[in-house]
């Protein structure tokens, strides 16, 4: 396969993949948002957010005052923000329609339909839109593509080029989606174990469409150690740090196996494999969870420059 072609496929699953989550971020910080406020009049759930989006600066230059309205208008409709909704899908189905004759009529026709519904809402007066509904709107779309890649792409180098694309993003998003409520989320570190502190674990639960997987595989009480051991380091659990490492690691194996070599990227997916698999939730939290994200963050950004290096030199993302 030529690297262009590669590489706009690795890139269309990337940008599905962020917009989910970028979703997922606004849907936890409406949940939050809505909470009593016991923090003593201080409230940081939505600068939070921006943080884990990488998006705060920009904000604050574009907006400046951290108001709800101003957030969800710049993480769902800006087109400034290369990590807003809107331009993440925008992305997706350009990267779509360059390499359209490599994806069945069914992806094309799901892209394509998203985009066009977004650009409905574009044009839909925003006081009629409701945060609930543009977020769960945004998860059906993403799950509609990614559901018919899954039922209708030939198991070629194509489909691992987006399932390698799928994994490295959502390994990345899984750790900002837990560095939101973990680091930044609490008012004060005497409200762990608290009632803000268990409302915050399950809101993050639901928003990674989790909490129900969640008790059905550690029943009793809910504690930050279970569900750091589910989010992390558990294999049943697809959107999982272990499970989304896994997940890369798959597909760049095939992408190597065709090509009839070990490739540098598989090299490094392994020593991140090998590392999470042999990590306990114990050894996570002496580390220090927050330092824990950011490190495997730091790890999975090297592996994503390492398969561009290595596959996709000299194309444009």
């Amino acid at each position: 396969m030529l690297s262009r072609t590669a590489n706009h496929l690795y890139w269309m699953a990337r940008y599905i993949e962020r917009a989910e989550t970028t979703a997922r971020l606004l849907e936890v910080g409406g949940r939050n948002a809505l909470m009593p406020d016991i923090g003593g009049g201080f409230r940081n759930d939505w600068e939070a957010i921006l943080r884990a989006n990488g998006t705060l600066e920009m904000f604050n230059d574009k907006y400046g005052e951290t108001v709800q309205r101003n957030i969800e208008t710049f993480l769902f409709f800006d087109s400034d923000n290369p990590s807003s909704v809107l331009s993440c899908l925008n992305m997706a189905r350009e990267n779509a329609r360059v390499v359209r004759t490599a994806l069945t009529s069914s992806v094309w026709d799901a892209i394509n339909s998203a985009y066009q519904e977004l650009k409905q809402f574009q044009r839909t007066e925003r006081s009629k839109l409701e945060l609930s509904d543009l977020t769960e709107w945004t998860l059906r779309a993403t799950s509609l593509i990614r559901g018919c890649i899954e039922t209708t792409q030939l198991r070629n180098d194509g489909y691992h080029f987006m399932g390698s694309g799928f994994g490295i993003e959502r390994g990345d998003n899984t750790a900002r989606l837990l560095d939101v409520k973990y680091y930044v989320l609490l008012p004060s570190v005497s409200y762990v174990g608290s009632g803000l502190d268990q409302s915050q674990w399950v809101t993050l639960l639901r928003s990674m469409s989790a909490h129900r997987a969640f008790s059905w595989s550690y029943p009793g009480e809910l504690t930050a150690a279970k569900i750091a051991d589910f989010l992390i380091l558990n294999r049943k659990f697809p959107r999982s740090l272990l499970s989304a490492v896994y997940q890369t690691c798959d597909h760049l194996d095939h992408i190597g196996r065709g090509y009839g070599s070990v490739s540098p990227s598989q090299a490094k997916v392994r020593e991140i494999l090998a590392e999470l698999a042999e990590a306990g939730v114990k050894d996570i939290f002496e580390e220090g969870l927050h330092e824990f994200l950011l490190r495997f963050m730091r790890q999975n950004g090297e592996l994503a420059h390492t398969v561009q290096e290595t596959y996709l030199q000299g194309t444009p993302t």
